[in-house]
């Protein structure tokens, strides 16, 4: 605990970020009593812990700003980022090669989203398109990351991007919990869908390397609920403000 709260609770959240808003507030988060509530399950973390959720209410915010103010979304990132050059690059180089502004396909959508945690910066696009049958995604991670480039690493490091954002994906698509008596109710696959190679899309890694040593795997996980989640907004106009993506109407 610091300062009565407990650090990795906000994970990407603290004023010290990549956004340089003048003023950040992050209210403090309390655990109810175990008797203002019936029986429960005990809580865990999942990878990533913290970074998943908080990454997604602050991109998706930021987004929103971005909209109601009438800026695109990279440049108001670019504006926030101006005095911090590495999450700068992480978001050029995944706007540059993703071709952020250049025209898109008919009915082709962007979002875009970034993060930092566990020692690595991490930014993602993603493209949708709607069509009657509801939303189609082919979401693209460009990380980058903080591994000297020999061959191999950079392979280890694409692999594990890249399930790296299937573990994202499924969660926003599919990852939900009932909890009935107590319990939960989903036991395994069956019941608790994840992301399958017809699910899959394709997945894009752009290696910067930083001279920094971070991890590789759990940032990444971060950025694919908030790119696609804007992306989604950019297609339909809808902000989806609760997970998962399957329980909603996302029809053209």
């Amino acid at each position: 605990m610091k300062d009565g709260r407990d650090p990795v609770v906000f994970q990407g959240l603290n004023p010290s970020g990549p956004e340089a808003v003048d003023r950040v507030h992050v209210p403090r988060a309390h655990d109810r009593p175990r008797d203002a509530q019936p029986a429960r399950p005990r809580p865990g973390s999942g990878a990533a812990w913290n970074l998943n959720q908080n990454a997604i209410y602050l991109e998706c915010f930021i987004d929103e700003i971005a909209h109601a103010t009438k800026q695109d979304p990279l440049a108001l990132r670019r504006k926030l980022m101006a005095k911090h050059p590495k999450h700068l690059a992480v978001l050029n180089a995944a706007a540059e090669r993703a071709g952020w502004g250049k025209p898109l396909p008919a009915g082709v959508h962007r979002g875009i989203a970034q993060t930092h945690g566990f020692g690595s910066y991490v930014a993602a696009v993603a493209e949708v398109s709607v069509s009657k049958d509801g939303v189609a995604e082919d979401p693209s991670y460009r990380p980058r990351r903080p591994t000297r480039g020999t061959p191999s690493i950079r392979s280890r490091s694409r692999a594990q991007v890249e399930g790296s954002f299937a573990y994202g994906l499924s969660a926003a698509l599919f990852g939900a919990c009932t909890v009935k008596d107590g319990r939960i109710e989903q036991t395994n696959f069956h019941d608790y869908p994840v992301v399958r190679m017809e699910h899959m899309p394709k997945v894009e890694t752009v290696i910067v390397p930083s001279g920094a040593s971070g991890w590789r795997g759990e940032p990444t996980i971060a950025v694919a609920a908030p790119a696609v989640l804007n992306a989604i907004f950019a297609a339909t106009g809808k902000r989806i403000r609760d997970l998962p993506l399957a329980k909603h109407s996302l029809k053209a």
